[in-house]
């Protein structure tokens, strides 16, 4: 049914150029350009929307299954020009000062030039300052760019502006272990297993009597990105985005997890029923768990009014809006439930 080995290699050579393309919230045409190309590729016509989001239906008009996952990532936006030169940040999505402190970052100019910077504490040395073990809030936090800048007017002769986006260097590597770490898994790992999932369809047409529409929202960091954009004749929709790990819930990197309720509610039963038997009948590793702090894309188009039955999964990602880690067996697990339930 399935080159387990062949699609594994495709997922991690394309979630590697997906992580590695900024695209924080608002900032997301290259993104959305790079998957329209691979859908190209593969053979089929998805469309882009005013908002970067994509569109792409394959499948016969029957029982129509809507399957999302979202392209843009946490990041940060310059609020102000510190008096030194150093950029005061506002956040994209819901990131924690103590996970970006000593990360790398680029901010991106109007002019299309972009800048290397660090992102750190204000007076962030044990050296000379005792403020360092401080509980730390938004405006501890600065971007400091990695030029010859001293002065405000430095930094604005160098390009930079209010408004200018600010994404983070991802990390993106693979252990010989298999696990995946990187910043942004959340929720490029969902995208690629729907670009595997594409790819399969393309290659077994015959395979799937369902109408199938993938979509990739570009605003579910800030809680819209599912709330335009569904095709009408929806009838399911399922959000492939990471699995959350941690706390008292069963699920890990190396399994798909099945959300059966987050801060939204419960999902739809039957769905969520009808996967976890699914994995049980094919051996397919997974976890069911309450999510309690998480919303997604599918949330966002009930509260738009979509009438939908409504389901999510994706595959175990720790550390969550953080250096994030995954596991290559998560991925395929995901992949192989999916194939299962479009079937």
């Amino acid at each position: 049914m399935l080159h387990s080995e062949e699609y594994t290699q495709w997922m991690l050579d394309v979630l590697n150029k997906l992580c590695n393309t900024p695209s924080p919230t608002g900032y997301t045409d290259a993104i959305s350009t790079t998957v329209c190309k691979l859908l190209i590729e593969m053979g089929w016509s998805p469309e882009k929307n005013c908002k970067n989001g994509i569109l792409c239906s394959m499948g016969p008009p029957n029982q129509p299954l809507t399957l999302a996952a979202h392209l843009d990532t946490l990041g940060g936006i310059v609020r102000s020009i510190k008096a030194n030169g150093r950029l005061r940040i506002s956040k994209i999505g819901g990131w924690s000062e103590n996970t970006v402190s000593g990360e790398n970052c680029t901010i991106h100019t109007y002019t299309g030039a972009t800048l290397q910077g660090t992102i750190q504490y204000a007076d962030s040395s044990v050296h000379t300052s005792k403020s360092v073990a401080k509980e730390k809030k938004e405006e501890d936090i600065e971007v400091v760019i990695d030029e010859r800048i001293t002065t405000k007017e430095d930094a604005i002769n160098k390009g930079v502006e209010v408004g200018n986006f600010i994404s983070f260097d991802p990390r993106f590597t693979i252990t010989d272990s298999g696990y995946i770490k990187s910043r942004h898994l959340d929720d490029k790992a969902g995208s690629v297993i729907l670009l595997a999932l594409a790819k399969w369809i393309q290659e077994n047409p015959t395979a799937v009597h369902r109408r199938i529409h993938l979509c990739f929202t570009t605003y579910e960091e800030v809680g819209h990105g599912g709330s335009s954009g569904i095709p009408d004749d929806t009838q399911e929709m399922i959000s492939v985005d990471m699995g959350a790990v941690g706390g008292d819930l069963t699920g890990s990197e190396e399994k798909v997890s099945i959300c059966v309720k987050d801060s939204g509610g419960p999902y739809d039963y039957s769905i969520t029923s009808h996967l976890i038997r699914i994995a049980k009948n094919y051996g397919i590793a997974y976890s069911a768990d309450v999510f309690p702090y998480y919303g997604s894309d599918v949330e966002a188009s009930l509260r738009a009014g979509y009438l939908i039955k409504h389901g999510l999964i994706g595959p175990g990602v720790s550390s969550s809006h953080g250096y994030e880690r995954t596991h290559q067996e998560g991925l395929l697990h995901t992949l192989r439930l999916l194939l299962h339930y479009i079937q």
